[in-house]
């Protein structure tokens, strides 16, 4: 089935269209500054157009896909009657949206009441639905849900220690995010290991925005996002985990109010905060500038305290996964992350990582021969985990 995947930010939209069978992708699109002057869209299939066109809204972004992809020049079908149904990623809407579901009248407004659950998120992939059902009506329309996966874990792991009345009215609990990545990767280690029973697995989502999951027997046991994806440890602009009360100590220095306290925590803070700073390879760049330094030693030690807790929780970890645009594609933040692990067993491959470069879709272990945990890049692919749910529901 061709199916076609999206993606909707603030003010931006990210679509391919792939045929669930072969993984193959026949196109892709971002169309950037949505809402903004200067609106443009990137599409790609063997060759890349730059299209200069105004998108006041994502239904004329949607439309600028459509009109690209049964283009006679640079289209890659011959008619939107060949596309079956349309994958949306959805962050997190709430524990009752545990698995994918066809979006129906009645859940696209349920889903309009829990905007709440992923304020930064969740108003943008509400407007990527309603363009593709006014656009393309009779094609039904997915929703896969990043929390999906992590629903697997047990009270213990997402309940958090504050009145227990916050859970039962208001649903405040962990609820993780990356989970359509964490399950390709739980996928790609029963591929390497014939079976994930008994499998210990920390995979680790590092990228502009970083998750860490611990994986037992093909499942999220726990994971390093919270409530919202500012949890967890330090990202690109988040601060990870931080003590809740710095939230108060903000406002006062700022006099500013929570949200725009909670805004400098997901948007200036991390790696952006300490140096100015928020892609890695500018860290690299910089990194004998002291404070650079300390930044990117920050970063890592959050996720080597992730690794290392998560393997006390499972009893043991049998492979750990580098995944996403800096754990596949960062030598030296593996490197750094790997180092001082003996204890584990762990026998980490230097030259091997070191001589990891272009091309970046293939899975490569990075350990030695006499290594008892395995350390694994794994190229991940969330589209195509969207792709395979929507085929499978819209049957």
């Amino acid at each position: 089935m061709k199916v076609l995947v999206i993606n909707s930010g603030s003010s931006s939209l990210k679509a391919q269209l792939m045929d669930t069978v072969s993984g193959d992708v026949f196109c892709s699109a971002y169309c950037e500054r949505i809402g903004q002057a200067n609106s443009f869209m990137t599409y790609k299939t063997n060759e890349k157009h730059v299209i200069e066109v105004s998108m006041p809204t994502h239904k004329e972004a949607f439309k600028e896909f459509l009109s690209a992809m049964t283009d006679k020049k640079i289209g890659v079908i011959g008619s939107l009657d060949e596309i079956g149904a349309i994958g949306h990623r959805l962050v997190n809407f709430g524990e009752k949206y545990n698995k994918s579901v066809v979006v129906t009248p009645k859940i696209l407004e349920d889903l309009k009441k829990n905007i709440k659950f992923a304020p930064l998120h969740n108003p943008a992939a509400i407007l990527g639905l309603q363009a593709c059902i006014e656009l393309m009506p009779k094609v039904k329309n997915v929703a896969v849900f990043d929390t999906a996966f992590h629903s697997t874990m047990e009270e213990k792991a997402y309940i958090y220690a504050i009145p227990y009345e916050f859970y039962e009215n208001n649903k405040i609990r962990r609820y993780g995010a990356h989970g359509t990545s964490h399950r390709y990767i739980a996928m790609q280690c029963e591929k390497i290991f014939g079976t994930l029973k008994g499998k210990k697995i920390i995979s680790c989502h590092i990228g502009s925005g970083s998750s860490i999951c611990a994986i037992k027997d093909g499942k999220s046991v726990d994971t390093s996002m919270g409530y919202t994806p500012l949890a967890g440890v330090v990202m690109g602009t988040r601060s990870g985990d931080i003590d809740p009360a710095i939230v108060k100590e903000i406002m006062d220095i700022k006099n500013c109010s929570v949200d725009e306290a909670i805004n400098i925590l997901n948007k200036k803070s991390g790696l952006i905060g300490l140096t100015g700073y928020s892609d890695m390879r500018d860290i690299e760049s910089n990194i004998d500038k002291k404070v650079v330094k300390l930044a990117f030693d920050v970063m890592v030690y959050s996720i080597k305290k992730y690794i290392g807790a998560y393997a006390a929780a499972m009893n043991g970890v049998d492979a750990i996964v580098f995944t996403a645009g800096i754990g596949e594609k960062d030598e030296l933040v593996r490197e750094a992350v790997c180092k001082d692990m003996e204890y584990l067993g762990l026998e980490f491959d230097s030259e091997k990582n070191i001589k990891l470069h272009k091309p970046f879709d293939n899975i490569v272990e990075l350990t030695k021969p006499t290594s008892k945990v395995k350390v694994y890049r794994i190229p991940t692919n969330e589209e195509y985990m969207i792709a395979l749910d929507t085929a499978d529901l819209a049957k």
